[in-house]
């Protein structure tokens, strides 16, 4: 369940480890060896296919979502996790309650949206679904596999 106790500037987070504090870099800032940081935020443009190789020592990406119609960041998420990346995935930006249930299946633990969230309207969307039918990156297993074990 989403534990709202530690929203302090406009985080929702899922994680139970402390919040990640060391600003983020850019990709090309990381990639370009400009940096020892262990935060990288991608733009909706850039290839998360890039941090492949860097995932052990990345305790953080941010994933920029500019507008709820941009969907990239979903594919972003989904690569990094599905590729073994185990830190903070935080979607930041223009991030709705009504996505955050979608973006949790794709990997995402915490959450930097412009708008403040209500927290009854999260506790709603997060429990509106016990069961999914699709494979997700988040590990939950499909209805249909509980079914026919």
């Amino acid at each position: 369940m989403a534990d709202l106790a530690g929203d302090t500037d406009n985080l929702l987070r899922f994680r139970d480890d402390a919040a990640h504090d060391e600003p983020a870099v850019t990709l090309d800032a990381f990639l370009a060896g400009q940096t020892n940081a262990t935060a990288v935020r991608l733009e909706a443009g850039d290839d998360a296919r890039a941090l492949l190789p860097y995932l052990e020592r990345l305790a953080l990406v941010e994933v920029s979502f500019p507008s709820f119609r941009d969907g990239r960041g979903y594919s972003a998420g989904r690569i990094l996790r599905e590729a073994g990346y185990a830190g903070e995935l935080r979607a930041a930006g223009d991030v709705l309650v009504d996505q955050m249930p979608l973006m949790r299946r794709c990997g995402f633990d915490s959450f930097a949206p412009e708008a403040p969230i209500d927290p009854a309207a999260l506790d709603r969307a997060l429990t509106r679904y016990d069961q999914h039918y699709q494979k997700a990156a988040a590990g939950a297993v499909p209805i249909w596999k509980l079914r026919h074990g």
